[in-house]
């Protein structure tokens, strides 16, 4: 490592903090507009955690999201292919605003499930080509992947249910 990319730089960091945290705003104010009037009257499996929890769940993965493409950015220098990194990493920021579109803006639970499938597969190619190019990286997404593998059972689950 070179001390260039060992430096931490404030704009960088904070530009990468904004963009996964943008998309999870949105994101939310999405969900706002029918979290009330529409979800509160589907039935939910047992194990559905309370609506509270989402929040702080999902603030804290787009945190790590923006913390992991920083890492990633340190390194451009050294990626090969950084418009295909660049790529797979919005890919998943665009599917994740997508399965709110679907499951809270339009209602369509099955839809939202199929597209969570995607979601589910472009979080672990982007996790894994985090990885080779910064370890920590690629380890930052593991709590994204398995907190989405949680949202798809629970999204199955609330399909079959309703």
């Amino acid at each position: 490592m070179t001390s260039t990319e060992s430096r931490f730089k404030f704009v960088p960091f904070l530009i990468n903090m904004l963009i996964p945290l943008t998309f999870g705003a949105i994101g939310g104010y999405i969900t706002q507009k029918t979290i009330k009037s529409w979800y509160p009257f589907l039935e939910k499996p047992s194990f559905n955690p309370p609506d509270w929890l989402f929040p702080p769940v999902w603030s804290l993965l787009f945190i790590l999201t923006g913390v992991s493409a920083y890492l990633v950015w340190n390194k451009r220098a050294q990626i090969t292919h950084l418009p295909r990194t660049i790529a797979f990493y919005f890919i998943q920021l665009i599917l994740n605003l997508c399965w709110s579109y679907l499951f809270f803006y339009h209602q369509l639970i099955g839809a939202a499930l199929i597209e969570m499938i995607f979601l589910l597969a472009a979080i672990l190619v982007n996790g894994i080509v985090f990885y080779k190019i910064d370890k920590t990286a690629g380890l930052l997404y593991i709590p994204y992947f398995l907190w989405v593998s949680f949202a798809t059972l629970l999204t199955y689950n609330i399909y079959v249910l309703n």
